[in-house]
């Protein structure tokens, strides 16, 4: 079919386009990236640490029901969310099986998937007041995106009716969901 030939041909362009246009674009955006967590000054710490969720919860005040951890263990989660952005370049293929993990711990946590989008907004948002280098808040924004995908998708697919089930602390749940899976 010459209509299919012309789809195929069109998006197999469209591919090699893209791709063109990000070669090089990784490794000057890790070394960005590295630069910027590198320069940050305890206090720019906390202030990432801090701002992250005031930004988050102003978008979704909603997401404060699923927080409520101590300060220190919210400054742990930011912390890491940091840390997983530059190792997402360094080591991808380690990465995406910790991420994977970590969303099948997200499944047992119940955490609606809507709440990511506006997590990565809002971190995104705090880190665009810390820099001036557009290649380290592209490389956060595109890193951290890419995490918030990766733990959706695993959320999304994880969450079957024994899992579900398994999040109602219900023994009779339980039973009937093993019953019909």
């Amino acid at each position: 079919d010459g209509e299919h030939e012309i789809a195929w041909g069109w998006l197999w362009e469209n591919v090699e386009r893209m791709l063109k246009n990000l070669m090089g674009k990784p490794q000057v955006q890790e070394k960005a990236l590295e630069r910027l967590i590198m320069s940050l000054t305890e206090d720019a710490v906390n202030y990432l640490r801090r701002e992250v969720y005031k930004r988050f919860f102003a978008l979704a005040p909603a997401g404060q029901d699923y927080f409520k951890q101590s300060t220190t263990r919210l400054y742990w989660i930011a912390d890491k969310i940091v840390e997983m952005t530059i190792e997402m370049y360094r080591e991808p293929k380690k990465m995406v099986e910790d991420i994977s993990a970590l969303g099948l711990r997200h499944v047992g946590y119940a955490i609606p998937t809507e709440f990511f989008a506006p997590f990565v907004s809002g971190a995104v948002e705090v880190v665009r007041t810390m820099t001036t280098d557009e290649n380290a808040e592209d490389a956060f924004r595109w890193s951290l995106t890419l995490i918030s995908k990766i733990l959706v998708r695993t959320i999304l697919e994880g969450s079957t009716i024994v899992m579900k089930a398994i999040n109602t602390n219900q023994e009779k749940a339980l039973k009937k969901a093993i019953s019909v899976s």
